[in-house]
């Protein structure tokens, strides 16, 4: 059998490595009631199992990096209401027709810091068209002050706060993450990405803006 390059197991590289070998030497095959074709049997199980584990943890990992998928996928945005520090509301209901993008999350967060500039220049690049762009803070720290820490770091979005429950109901379990939804409702991406400069971004407002 050919050395299998480029994976790992158990922490080591079995680059160069002979996965017969490594299985062969197993402590489960090297028990003395297993003559010589029992173990040749075993090891190919053995093998054609550990194999089709990593092919799948690769099919995994592969998925885990797509973002835009075929629109008859895409699950309906949840509706919800929530106020800004002035008491007004803003409704995702009423923005239908319209490309959301919605940017969930928390003064403490460095990586929220990071990603805010990048998100500002997109929604300054697109301000002309009909993209709406909005904050969503949560998991905050009392005494917080989402919109003055926003105001401060140059960043002119929206900002709407106490957004838990919404958070929830989205499925977001950190900082940042960032939810693209199409002018149909659909939620077409979510991201966890908190570099300004990814070209991720630009490419999946690109496609908000394309769709009719």
């Amino acid at each position: 059998m050919k050395p299998i390059n480029g994976l790992t197991l158990n922490g080591q590289s079995l680059n160069g490595l002979n996965l017969n070998r490594l299985i062969l030497n197993s402590p489960i095959l090297n028990r003395p009631i297993l003559n010589r074709r029992y173990r040749e049997i075993a090891a190919e199980v053995m093998t054609f199992t550990l194999l089709t584990l990593l092919m799948l943890l690769f099919s995994t990992a592969a998925r885990a990096d797509e973002t835009l998928t075929d629109e008859h996928h895409f699950p309906q945005a949840e509706a919800f209401i929530l106020n800004d520090v002035q008491g007004n509301e803003w409704s995702l209901a009423e923005q239908a027709g319209k490309p959301v993008v919605i940017h969930f999350w928390a003064t403490w967060c460095p990586y929220c810091k990071k990603l805010q500039p990048g998100l500002e220049r997109l929604r300054l690049a697109n301000s002309e068209s009909d993209l709406e762009m909005v904050a969503i803070s949560f998991n905050e720290d009392k005494g917080a002050m989402p919109a003055k820490v926003l105001k401060e770091r140059g960043i002119d979005m929206t900002t709407l706060i106490n957004g838990d429950k919404v958070a929830k109901r989205y499925g977001v379990t950190g900082t940042p993450t960032t939810v693209f939804i199409n002018r149909q409702g659909q939620v077409v991406w979510v991201t966890r990405i908190s570099d300004p400069d990814s070209p991720k971004l630009v490419q999946a407002i690109d496609f908000l803006l394309s769709e009719q």
